[in-house]
């Protein structure tokens, strides 16, 4: 049995040597590389225990990979780190600018994406004969409408394109997620509670006080850290101190019962626009936001490996594959809706890029924590077929949609390939 320090081991081995062999060979960017070969070597060793089902290499590793709980790990480990890490870089002059129509994309947009996902899937699932109530159509329409920040942004990375669109992406994709995962908590206590317990005034008093609760808690605690680093010039413990804000608001606001990831973006915008400016030294800057960015590349490295052999955990039933595979059409046509509508409202007052419904449609990437929430629901009859379309469209989008947003993006041209640090 292999201690927690082991598996972190391995794990950081494993990440270290594919991403070597990643750059030295393919030439993939990182996190997309790491999760094709993750995904190939999972593959392998599932037609190896076809053809050695007595082998037992193949259930020492599952054993092991079963002891990594990869929801618990994002949702309540990664997540608060990576989504500080990205909210430090939101310029907010520009997200004050584009403020409206952020919020719009970030909550109407994915109350659409839902029903309209969860109508569809529902569809699908009595045209393939798999029992599906539209109560889980609705979760499963929560867990896949909000695009994963941490694989957006990391997509970004690599092209170049306006700096609105680019706000309207990353602006979305940080504060959806925090709204998807307030909606998919509720419409999941609605799923499993009774018929008439879970009334709709009391669905919307807990969405108010969850998504609004996070914000607040992460105005005050923002704040607070941005006075305690005003008030000293010491870049090791100004550092310590945004870690402690991370760490300490994310798991304040689980145990208050408000939304965490809300509440981390919130901090981290404040600390990386007010606290830069006034609070940090230039040396405190370049050391902390340097600590940021290292810590971001580190774990969506580990996040992006995870996710590739995650389909060893998962094991798919190959009869769900139909469903799975129509999942992505639904969850495409659902996002252009989701996206087309909002704009087409608010294109009436303000300006917007050349191009913006099918990049934002097209960069609409669903990752890691798509996959944590439906690993998160408790195992029972609709799990499965929620869990094999879950994966296959955040692989659909992380690896097709991720790989050629560039492209897309230099078809309409709006958008260049960034060169490659020195």
């Amino acid at each position: 049995m292999l201690s927690l320090f082991e598996i972190v081991a391995v794990l950081l081995a494993l990440t270290a040597t594919f991403a070597w062999l990643n750059h030295v060979l393919f030439g993939l960017p990182n996190q997309i590389g790491l999760l094709i070969m993750a995904l190939a070597a999972s593959l392998v060793l599932v037609g190896f225990e076809l053809l050695f089902p007595n082998a037992p290499i193949f259930h020492e590793i599952s054993d092991l990979l079963r002891r990594i709980d990869f929801s618990e790990t994002l949702l309540n480990g990664m997540l608060g780190f990576l989504l500080f890490a990205g909210a430090l870089q939101i310029d907010l002059s520009r997200l004050r600018a584009r403020k409206w129509i952020v919020a719009t994309m970030a909550t109407i947009g994915v109350f659409i994406s839902t029903i309209l996902i969860a109508g569809g899937f529902w569809y699908a699932a009595g045209l393939f004969g798999v029992p599906m109530p539209f109560a889980w159509a609705l979760v499963f329409g929560a867990l896949i409408s909000p695009t994963d920040p941490i694989a957006v942004l990391s997509t970004l990375k690599a092209i170049s394109i306006p700096e609105t669109l680019e706000m309207d992406i990353s602006g979305e994709s940080l504060f959806n997620d925090g709204v998807g995962v307030v909606l998919f908590t509720l419409l999941l206590t609605a799923a499993t509670t009774s018929s008439g317990e879970f009334e709709l005034q009391h669905f919307g008093e807990m969405f108010a006080v969850e998504a609004g609760g996070g914000a607040l808690l992460g105005l005050v605690t923002g704040y607070v850290a941005y006075r305690a680093m005003r008030a000293i010039d010491d870049y090791p413990i100004e550092v310590l101190i945004s870690i402690a804000l991370a760490t300490g608001t994310y798991a304040l606001a689980l145990r208050l019962h408000v939304s965490g990831p809300i509440a981390v973006v919130v901090s981290g915008v404040l600390i990386g626009n007010r606290g830069a400016a006034l609070a940090m030294s230039d040396q405190t800057k370049r050391y902390l936001f340097g600590f940021w960015t290292l810590i971001d590349e580190i774990l969506n490295s580990v996040l992006f490996l995870l996710i590739g052999i995650e389909v060893l955990v998962l094991g798919f039933d190959w009869s769900l594959a139909p469903l799975a595979l129509v999942a992505i059409p639904i969850v495409m046509v659902a996002r252009l809706i989701s996206v087309a509508a909002p704009i087409g409202l608010l294109s009436l007052r303000y300006p917007f890029e050349r191009g913006t419904i099918a990049i934002l449609t097209w960069g609409g990437v669903r990752g890691g924590i798509s996959v944590a929430l439906v690993l998160a629901i408790s195992a029972n009859e609709y799990r499965p077929a929620l869990a094999a379309a879950t994966y296959t469209v955040a692989l659909f989008t992380i690896v097709v949609q991720g790989l050629s947003l560039g492209w897309v993006t230099r078809r309409l041209g709006v958008g260049r390939s960034k060169p490659a640090p020195e």
